[in-house]
């Protein structure tokens, strides 16, 4: 997304306030988590500042499920519970780095590296992510792989998985 710079004149206070950041979002969904983003599509203001955030809200047991932003690092803080939090190192070592995190505690996921959180208690969680990019991005590992349009050929999948190709039917179809 290219947003231009409006003109000093047509700039007014709304460009620089977003509201709602204190509401829960619904984690009534399939992995029990919710982003409320606010990044320059949200508030304009962000355009050309290089960065943006995100409230991250967890139901027990919820997870974040793994993702990368293409275009940030995320810094993360744990505002309420108890998160496993964790990315993976890029090729050839693939090396899995994880920490539970408590309340006030801070990690950082360098940019394009694949992450993810968990809720590790019974109880709802809430994380502050801050970005280094306006628009980071974000790209769903599983979204992209089992839920592209049109679906990626199931062979191919197959064969990079080393599943059988029916399996792959079966995770493309709760895509």
């Amino acid at each position: 997304m290219v947003l231009f710079a409006k003109m000093q004149k047509l700039v007014h206070a709304d460009d620089f306030l977003f509201r709602g950041l204190h509401l829960m979002g619904n984690t009534s969904n399939d992995v029990g988590s919710n982003a409320t983003t606010v990044a320059v599509a949200q508030l304009p203001g962000l355009n050309t500042l290089g960065i943006s955030m995100a409230r991250i809200d967890f139901a027990p047991m919820g997870i974040n499920p793994p993702h990368t932003h293409p275009r940030a690092t995320e810094i993360l803080t744990v505002n309420e519970g108890r998160i496993l939090v964790g990315f993976i190192t890029s090729n050839p070592e693939n090396r899995l780095i994880t920490k539970v995190l408590e309340k006030g505690d801070v990690f950082v996921f360098p940019q394009g590296l694949i992450h993810f959180q968990k809720n590790l208690g019974h109880e709802y969680a809430i994380a502050i992510a801050g970005l280094s990019s306006q628009n980071p991005g974000v790209i769903t590992i599983a979204n992209v792989v089992f839920g592209s349009n049109p679906d990626i050929v199931g062979d191919i999948l197959a064969k990079a998985f080393q599943v059988d190709i029916n399996v792959i039917y079966q995770i493309q179809s709760k895509f």
